[in-house]
């Protein structure tokens, strides 16, 4: 296959630079409404990988750069520290008011990742010092990676007990198995943890009654809520943790927050100088963490307008990759926001590589995902499709579609007209594919 050349070019034109396919504005307009940043997205790729990170918003991008233009650590005592500690609790306040829980619930981090690892290890942790007998974890097998890992290390490690949860063939926790585990061994469970929504199928869980369940038998919950937060309704005040990330919301990479429940006991990753309820120590970040507030602000006060149109997106998504790729399979749930993520889009074309399809049609200036883009390059098939029951070899011709808040019927269009010759070509190239390895395995079985 060619190599596509995706950052070709930088000059100036008419006050602005183009950099690949991204045109940069000079200088951003006076009075910006929080918007996607000012780019002007006609003039690069058909961009389809919201759940791997989304555009930064124009308002997370204008509270940046006023708080960049600030000196402060928010741990210094001198005028210039407090200042910076007062934007820290001033984001802290308003990220809380717009999840709807008290500031002294939200412990900042570096990203969801370190959010994740934060609450299963800490609560892991800090449960067996309290009783040694609690050394089970029950997670569901379609958990994101920042979850799966932190688990796998435990069980390693820790001589914690792991009992994955399975599955049904749309990606959903059964509820009566939880009970089942959580009744089976009463008092040595020390946490569960299922994603509100899942990063590759979009399958939204039945947090709610896993929250009943896991209450009533005295054993926190934590929720990787990264993809569910700004695109779904979420009460954070259900589970016991809830980890979100800054960057798939509109805000800038490199930050996150852990929302955790007054009164929980978290053993920390790191020490170091006690912040962040002195389970988190390190120097704040207050730039990003005032366009995370932003950000947050942001997205989940425009979600049921926002949601309502990106679904509608999706759908038509759906149902024009369908007319022209009839052998397509949908994956994961269907329905409104109660069983997925209003924009995502997951499908598996038969006979076709999902690595060569996706390269085709980023050729074709169309950027999608196998799946999740923390274990992007690594050629095994989708741990979610193979725990929903999706056979490898269907599980390696699977792409994700993610749309977000710069999505428009555009790219929808651009997808559904590059994707028949991608598909054939695709299709040939697997083709040459299987007959190579049969051509193998038939010398050498001679």
């Amino acid at each position: 296959m060619d190599s596509v050349h995706l950052m070709d070019r930088m000059h100036d034109t008419a006050g602005a630079r183009v950099v690949g396919r991204v045109k940069l504005a000079a200088r951003p307009s006076a009075g910006a409404v929080c918007a996607p940043l000012a780019y002007d997205w006609q003039t690069m790729a058909t961009y389809l990988d919201h759940a791997a990170t989304t555009p930064l918003l124009d308002c997370a991008r204008e509270a940046m750069i006023g708080a960049l233009s600030a000196t402060g650590n928010a741990s210094s005592l001198h005028t210039a520290g407090r200042g910076a500690r007062r934007r820290v609790e001033e984001s802290r306040e308003t990220i809380a008011g717009a999840l709807g829980v008290t500031p002294s619930e939200v412990i900042f981090t570096a990203g969801g990742t370190e959010a994740d690892n934060l609450a299963v290890k800490g609560l892991w942790w800090s449960r067996t010092a309290e009783d040694p007998a609690r050394r089970r974890v029950l997670a569901s097998r379609v958990e994101h990676h920042a979850v799966l890992d932190p688990i796998h290390w435990l069980g390693e490690h820790e001589g914690a007990e792991v009992v994955w949860l399975d599955v049904d063939d749309e990606g959903r926790v059964d509820p009566e198995q939880v009970s089942r585990e959580l009744s089976a061994s009463p008092g040595q469970s020390a946490l569960v943890a299922v994603m509100w929504a899942n990063n590759e199928v979009g399958t939204v869980q039945p947090i709610a009654e896993l929250a009943e369940l896991c209450s009533e038998a005295g054993v926190p919950l934590h929720v990787d809520g990264v993809q569910a937060v700004g695109s779904i309704p979420v009460d954070p005040t259900l589970p016991a943790t809830l980890a979100i990330s800054a960057h798939k919301l509109g805000g800038p990479l490199g930050v996150g927050a852990l929302v955790a429940r007054r009164g929980l006991e978290l053993t920390p990753l790191t020490h170091g100088g006690g912040q962040e309820r002195q389970v988190r120590s390190g120097t704040l970040d207050v730039p990003a963490l005032v366009g995370f507030a932003a950000a947050v602000e942001h997205t989940v006060g425009d979600m049921a307008h926002r949601s309502a149109r990106t679904q509608a997106l999706r759908d038509d998504l759906f149902a024009r990759v369908l007319e022209v790729a009839p052998g397509s399979i949908v994956n994961g749930a269907v329905g409104g926001l109660d069983t997925r993520l209003p924009g995502n889009a997951h499908v598996s074309f038969p006979g076709c590589e999902s690595d060569a399809l996706l390269m085709l049609l980023d050729a074709a200036g169309v950027e999608v995902s196998m799946g999740s883009a923390c274990s992007a390059g690594v050629p095994e098939p989708s741990h979610v499709l193979l725990a929903m029951g999706i056979d490898p070899v269907r599980a390696r011709s699977s792409l994700r579609f993610s749309l977000g808040h710069t999505s428009t019927a555009a790219d929808v269009d651009a997808l559904v007209e590059a994707l028949p010759a991608a598909l054939a070509r695709a299709g040939r190239a697997g083709q040459v594919r299987i007959s190579a390895q049969m051509a193998a395995a038939a010398r050498d079985g001679g």
